[in-house]
């Protein structure tokens, strides 16, 4: 009967305190189950971007002199490749010849067997097709004849009936059975293609060290959804193949290379949600924590009277566990509710982690059963008044600034050049995290919330004078005398607004900058808005296309440095334009003015700089294709450039170039802000099939790092929409808690003739008071906790970004929504303080 009173009493009395601590409870269970929901959907996402990149699973190559004699698994079809000694071709007038080349021979169905792996241009697919550069080489269409020069042969002539693009020619041309690590093999620029009985024509004389047989393979892709799981399902399937063939043939595991770029992504997929969700969680939990103990004196109070009327000590924690369990239960089911309710909006899934349960009734047991418990004797619910207080131990001790020295120790070491947070053992197949690296932004929270908590406990009286005084008028000095005296429930709520307005600095900040550099590094991979190249197209012709803003010709080719075969670059120093990340030693206009004072001078990559021992100046000869060498000089380093590949390039004077030796050129388009898949489309149309045309939206989907391509605006909304609930509540809800705490002293305050604008100062100045903590202290420490972000999750930016984004917006609709949880706090309690007097004491 005690219990079931008890919960009447709660539910009728103190329903608001209970709402209170369930809300914070709902905070700490709806933030992670929404990020275990985008986590499960960035997984599948990953997964099935992996597959859809990949349009040969297997490439299983016959070797010299032996026999397959195991059956191929899912659907195999049989490829032969010969490697001849070039094409000719008479067009015009004109004797056209390219160097050496590859021939293959594909069944009929190979298209339909293996969607995207060619892609038709011109033509039609039934007979002879030439890869895309070969045709430009020869400027050959459908129905030219194209000469193959045989090794060891006569010439055979054939009529081309189609022209294809090869997307996936680097694994196509790959070299099997590669040791890890090996420098991958470039595609050749001249191919045709035939139907296997021409094949077999032209090339069954072919000396057998030129020819070799491959079987493509796509295997049944019913695989888990997690990247890392599927990845071993696939490569485990791949090494049982190449046992089971004893040697005779070896596996080119192109959909293991794809899920082993995307199991690296989803990894810092979960650290990104350890690194975003756990800070939340931990003031939600903050929040109930202080929720609750903002009504233990009233509580230590009703158990003491409880105790005096017979209430036994276990009938007491009885009546814990029942308010514990249930604002859990209740806080539990809101937070999963609106997980679900967001998921279902922004996921189209309403699937939820239901381990977030498990937490929530975990925090409600951390945060709402300890005060619950305490105070179970008249004696223990006595209060002292007066006398001196002793300042915790960590505050004697300086804890918050050992712990910011440690946080700036470990910042430093995870920050080093070289540092990585996912560790990819090269050859292995397990995959790492860096857990030491969360050690600096965790040390750096507990540091920056203990140091707030200790300068808002700690302010002089002659400060809160001055500051209070502008509210209070010539109160100021009683006011600061009673904020003086409340300054540790003050120091509480200023310490936790503070630090819920850095988290919504940090998170926005981080996710401003990460979907920014997600769009760099689209940029970066294809070089612009759109990008085109193979076209006899003038500059002049393509600005004149409806969208284009600007466009900028870029010269490339490829040159040997040593025996390293490097991409060669021209561009135009004077109106290139390059992020300062992209160069080191100076910033990239520094860079591009020293380019453009000296002709020969050649920017280099940092690994050339290492490998070649090379100085500021020296001179670096570069050998040609053709076996042509050219001197250069070396003028600076070069880290990242638009299409380069990421380890090795150069980058040279563009008119420094065309006079040395034949280059061909791309051009990159800045749109006016016409989506840039229609000026692409508008541009194919125009240019025709000889054209190759791409732009960054459909780039951005096939980069390297599935991860920037993953959709982040519902985990954006999610985290921000988090961020201003976490500080309306720390904001508001505190300071409403701690005023209802204190009606009995402004009740007796009004008996006294205190009049409702006196008291009206006491409560707008704590309001101003805990609002300028929280916006000044908070922006300081969202602001180092987004460059220490930042810093640490160098992994996810490819390149790093020049300056942090600063999402402006946000912040101002964050200060909107703090000033009115303040105002809305203050006015409350105003009112509040206008009843009568003898009514608020009669109902205390």
């Amino acid at each position: 009967m005690l219990i079931f009173i008890w919960l009447r009493g709660l539910l009728t009395r103190r329903a608001g305190r209970l709402a209170a601590a369930a809300a914070g409870i709902a905070l700490a269970v709806a933030l992670p189950a929404m990020l275990g929901a985008f986590l499960a959907s960035a997984k599948v996402t990953m997964t099935a971007r992996s597959l859809q990149r990949v349009p040969v699973d297997w490439q299983v190559e016959q070797q010299p002199g032996q026999a397959l004699s195991v059956p191929m698994p899912g659907t195999s079809r049989e490829v032969d490749f010969a490697r001849i000694d070039g094409f000719e071709s008479r067009q015009g007038g004109q004797t056209l010849t390219t160097g050496a080349g590859q021939i293959l021979g594909l069944p009929a169905d190979y298209a339909a067997a293996f969607p995207g792996e060619l892609r038709m241009l011109a033509g039609t697919a039934k007979g002879p097709l030439l890869a895309q550069q070969t045709a430009a080489n020869l400027h050959a269409a459908p129905g030219a004849t194209v000469t193959v020069r045989r090794p060891g042969l006569p010439d055979a002539a054939v009529t081309v009936t189609g022209v294809v693009e090869l997307p996936a020619a680097d694994s196509l041309f790959q070299r099997v059975g590669a040791p890890p690590g090996a420098q991958p093999q470039a595609p050749p620029d001249n191919v045709l293609l035939l139907p296997a009985a021409d094949w077999h024509r032209l090339s069954d004389g072919i000396p057998r060290d030129r020819v070799r047989t491959q079987f493509h393979i796509r295997v049944d892709r019913r695989l888990p959804s997690d990247p890392a799981a599927a990845y071993t399902a696939v490569t485990g399937q791949a090494r049982n193949l190449e046992e089971r063939m004893a040697g005779s043939g070896l596996v080119g595991d192109n959909l293991g290379a794809a899920l082993d770029a995307a199991r690296e992504d989803a990894l810092y997929s979960q650290v990104l949600f350890l690194f975003l969700g756990m800070p939340a969680v931990v003031l939600a939990a903050l929040l109930a924590a202080l929720v609750t103990r903002a009504g233990e004196p009233r509580r230590a109070a009703e158990q003491a009277l409880l105790r005096t009327r017979g209430a036994s000590k276990g009938a007491l924690v009885r009546l814990a566990l029942i308010e514990t369990a249930l604002v859990g239960v209740a806080g539990v089911l809101a937070g999963l509710g609106a997980a679900a309710l967001a998921g279902r909006a922004l996921f189209g899934s309403a699937n939820v982690s239901w381990w977030a349960a498990v937490l929530g009734l975990l925090v409600a047991a951390a945060t709402v059963l300890p005060p619950a418990l305490r105070a179970t004797t008249v004696a223990a619910a006595r209060r002292p008044v007066g006398g001196p207080r002793r300042s915790p131990a960590w505050l004697r001790y300086g804890l918050d600034l050992w712990l910011l020295a440690g946080s700036a120790v470990i910042f430093w070491i995870t920050s080093r050049n070289g540092y990585q947070l996912v560790l990819v053992p090269e050859g292995l197949p397990q995959l790492s995290v860096d857990y030491w690296a969360f050690a600096g932004p965790a040390l750096l929270w507990a540091g920056a919330g203990l140091l707030i908590w200790r300068l808002a406990r700690t302010l002089p009286s002659s400060f809160v004078t001055w500051a209070a005084r502008p509210l209070a008028g010539s109160l100021a000095g009683t006011v600061s005398a009673m904020l003086t005296r409340q300054r540790a429930p003050l120091a509480r709520t200023a310490t936790l607004a503070a630090l819920a307005v850095a988290f919504a600095v940090s998170t926005s900040v981080f996710d401003t900058t990460y979907l920014q550099q997600a769009q760099v590094d689209a940029e970066l991979t294809n070089g612009a808005d759109v990008t085109v190249s193979q076209t006899t197209a003038t500059q002049g012709q393509l600005a004149a296309v409806p969208g284009v803003a600007r466009v900028e010709p870029l010269q490339h080719r490829f040159a040997y440095v040593g025996s390293d075969l490097q991409d060669l670059y021209g561009i135009r120093p004077t109106t290139t334009r390059l992020h300062d990340t992209y160069v080191s030693g100076g910033t990239a206009r520094e860079i591009l003015d020293r380019l453009a004072r000296q002709p020969d001078a050649l920017l280099v990559s940092q690994e050339t700089v290492n490998d070649f021992q090379l100085h500021l100046g020296d001179q670096v000869r570069l050998r040609t294709e053709d076996g042509t060498t050219v001197p250069f000089h070396y003028a600076g380093i070069v880290t990242e450039f638009p299409t380069a590949p990421r380890d090795s390039f150069l980058v040279a004077n563009a008119s420094y170039l065309a006079r040395h030796m034949p280059v061909d050129t791309t051009y990159l388009i800045t749109t006016d802000g016409t989506p840039p898949h229609r000026v692409a489309a508008d541009l194919r149309g125009r240019l025709g099939p000889a054209a190759k045309v791409t732009d960054v939206e459909t780039s951005r989907q096939v980069i390297g790092s599935s991860l920037t391509a993953v959709d982040l605006s519902g985990l954006t909304a999610i985290e921000l929409g988090y961020a201003l609930a976490l500080a309306g509540l720390a904001t508001g809800l505190l300071l409403v808690l701690g005023f209802a705490e204190r009606r009995r002293t402004y009740a007796l305050a009004r008996v006294l003739g205190a009049t409702p604008r006196q008291l009206g100062s006491f409560v707008w100045a704590e309001v101003g008071l805990v609002g300028l903590a929280a916006a000044v202290l908070g922006a300081l420490c969202g602001w180092a906790l987004s460059r220490m972000l930042v810093a640490v999750l160098s992994g996810v930016f490819d390149p790093p970004p020049d300056a942090l984004a600063v999402p402006w917006p946000y912040l101002a609709a964050l200060a909107v929504l703090g000033v009115a949880a303040l105002l809305a706090a203050g006015a409350a309690t105003v009112r509040a303080a206008r009843r009568p007097p003898l009514t608020v004491l009669r109902d205390l």
